[in-house]
């Protein structure tokens, strides 16, 4: 089974290609950029030079994988329509991975509580609570948009050592400290394994997969989790009017 990952979810724009040989399957490519451009840029030309590099036929592909949300609204369109787009064009299904969870699945085999943190803008993060048991990802606060005090109350709350990754990690470095330098544990992941990795998304992919999470291109959608601004703005513009 051999499956084609996209990540452009956040800042990071990630093209993978994971065959798996029932084992631990095999990373055949993997390219990650985090640099100033629009994934509308480099998403496809990326996908292209995989294919090409490990002389891939696209329609060899048994399933197409995307991190689908939540994000930045943008790079979600952008992942989901690439997606869709393939997966129609190819007559290949979809795989619908949490982005969150594809963050925390970089950290795959610690023994810490996992938080990975994007910057969801207006004081908030994306985020959620992981641990890995018996070699699974094990949820134990689902994805979410929350305030870094929030977050940060309920890993108090769980007393254990917490590692942090993804892009928020810099913006609430000095928020974090200040909530958990009481007798708190934490540390944060190292650069090659703090952002999102299309690697990951692949990974739990093939999990999903023995498990029968597939959907449709035609079905699929991305997780929002909350209104874009311009939706946001439409919402108030309503609501005064009707004052």
């Amino acid at each position: 089974m051999k499956v084609l990952a996209l990540d452009s979810s956040g800042l990071v724009a990630s093209v993978a290609v994971v065959e798996d040989d029932g084992v631990c399957g095999n990373l055949l490519a993997e390219y990650t950029v985090n640099y100033k451009k629009t994934h509308s840029q480099t998403l496809l030309p990326m996908l292209d030079e995989i294919a090409k590099m490990i002389e891939l036929d696209l329609n060899t592909i048994d399933a197409i994988a995307v991190a689908a949300g939540p994000g930045s609204f943008t790079g979600l369109r952008i992942g989901s329509a690439t997606a869709k787009g393939l997966g129609l064009a190819l007559e290949k299904p979809l795989v619908h991975i949490p982005t969150v969870d594809a963050l925390a699945y970089n950290l795959y085999g610690t023994d810490r509580i996992i938080c990975p943190l994007m910057d969801a803008r207006r004081n908030q993060v994306y985020t959620g609570i992981y641990e890995f048991c018996d070699n699974a990802l094990k949820v134990i606060e689902p994805q979410t948009v929350v305030g870094i005090d929030d977050i940060t109350k309920k890993l108090c709350e769980l007393e254990r050592e917490v590692i942090f990754l993804g892009d928020g990690v810099p913006v609430y470095i000095e928020a974090l400290t200040e909530r958990l330098m009481a007798g708190q544990k934490f540390s944060f992941a190292p650069s090659h394994l703090s952002k999102q990795r299309a690697g990951a998304v692949a990974a739990l992919a093939v999990q999903y997969i023995r498990e029968g999470k597939t959907e449709s291109a035609a079905d699929h959608r991305p997780d929002y989790l909350r209104l874009s601004q311009a939706e946001r703005e439409r919402a108030e513009k309503e609501a005064q009017r009707h004052e």
